[in-house]
């Protein structure tokens, strides 16, 4: 693998320490701030804002300079929001920096994912894009529990000013390591949205939200759920996540390696096992050995489905897929959002703290239920010569190929 992909893994692994780190420093981010948990929760869920509506804006931004130097920027904006944060005299300021580090977040791992693709032969591009994932998923078992720990002994402060350097090592890395290429002449924003009237761009993201959904509904309610439900103590919820890393790890390189093989089938499996995981949490989370076991599970089965629908969206945009992918990384915290807000609801209804796993395996399911319909009408569809960059619009921008899509996200 090209060493490029080390340095947007880098990137990847700053921008998932800081998504989740936070979670667990709320109690002393509030406690310095003198404001709520629940005010400090606006932490959380305004970086997800951001990450929604950052991922379009600093796209259609980045069509008018070439992909290296948006990663860049982007990077620029990541570690200017996380010393914000770190330097925050008072908690707006706080949020201030938050959301301005979430702004990097959409677009870095779409316009990544295009850049991991270009890479590498065609037959390897679900492994270039799992690759830079890893980053992603590694900041789970490591990133986030280190943070977290030093957060808790030296400061908060001091832990985002540990990931504002690592944003900079990301910065120097893409800048010495990722090829300079010439922005794709003819590319704008109007072509960039043409992919947005595909059935199977709009299924995959669909795919996306529902999907991970479906981890997340499980996963937002992770603590007492093991706690009230299982039996373990508070303090070891920090190493059943890290199973859950370690499962997200594996999961990602399973996922990308077979994605280049045979995406549609990699995504029925996956999101297949993924609802059935789900829903036997509800029996397993009863038992510490067999709760331990699924967690690892469904972090696995749900990071499995991300390089397949990551490269399913790039397949169907291809013609310019820059857009559509970094909207694609929205969705997956869209559907976080809309599966804890739907677990939310079910505990508040008085079903218990497994009922969000019964949430999350609606979720997988319709996912896959979406899946099948994706595949069927593309078996439907004769097959096409891949369009050329003189029938896209006046882009000629390069479409992915179609000896590509063999597999998924």
């Amino acid at each position: 693998m090209p060493l490029a992909l080390l340095a947007l893994a880098i990137g990847a692994f700053g921008i998932g320490t800081t998504e989740f780190v936070i979670m667990g420093l709320l109690p002393e981010v509030a406690a310095d701030y003198g404001v709520s948990i629940p005010t400090a929760g606006f932490l959380v869920t305004g970086y997800a804002l951001g990450v929604v509506l950052g991922a379009p804006l600093m796209t259609a931004l980045g069509t008018r300079v070439s992909r290296k130097r948006m990663l860049m920027f982007l990077m620029g904006l990541f570690i200017a929001g996380n010393a914000l944060s770190a330097a925050a005299p008072v908690f707006g300021v706080m949020l201030a920096g938050r959301l301005l580090a979430s702004l990097a977040h959409g677009a870095f791992f779409g316009i990544g994912s295009v850049v991991a693709a270009e890479l590498v032969a065609p037959g390897k591009r679900a492994g270039a894009i799992a690759m830079m994932f890893t980053g992603l998923t590694v900041a789970n078992v490591v990133g986030v529990p280190l943070g977290t720990l030093v957060g808790q002994h030296l400061g908060w402060r001091v832990t985002f000013a540990a990931v504002a350097v690592l944003g900079v090592l990301g910065l120097l890395g893409i800048a010495g390591l990722v090829p300079e290429r010439p922005r794709p002449a003819g590319v704008r924003v109007r072509h960039e949205l043409a992919a947005f009237r595909k059935v199977q761009v709009l299924l995959a993201m669909a795919m996306t939200v529902l999907g991970f959904g479906g981890v997340f509904a499980a996963i937002t309610y992770i603590t007492p759920m093991m706690t009230d439900v299982t039996g373990f103590a508070d303090t070891s919820v920090t190493w059943l996540l890290v199973l859950f890393g370690v499962g997200m790890v594996a999961g990602n390189l399973v996922g990308g390696r077979f994605a280049d093989r045979a995406l549609m089938p990699m995504l029925y499996v996956s999101l297949g096992s993924l609802s059935l995981v789900l829903a036997l949490f509800t029996v397993t989370a009863h038992n510490k050995v067999a709760a331990a076991v699924t967690i690892a599970l469904i972090g696995a089965l749900g990071f499995a489905t991300v390089p397949p629908l990551q490269k399913r969206v790039l397949d169907q945009a291809a013609a310019a897929p820059t857009l559509a992918s970094a909207v694609n990384i929205g969705a997956f915290n869209l559907g976080n959002a809309l599966s804890a807000w739907l677990g939310g609801l079910v505990i508040s209804g008085g079903l218990g703290y497994t009922a969000p796993n019964w949430v999350g395996a609606a979720l997988a399911a319709s996912a896959l239920a979406l899946a099948l319909i994706s595949g069927a009408l593309e078996r439907a569809r004769p097959a096409t010569r891949p369009a050329s960059a003189a029938d896209t619009s006046g882009t000629t921008e390069q479409p992915v190929p179609a000896s590509a899509v063999t597999v998924r996200r």
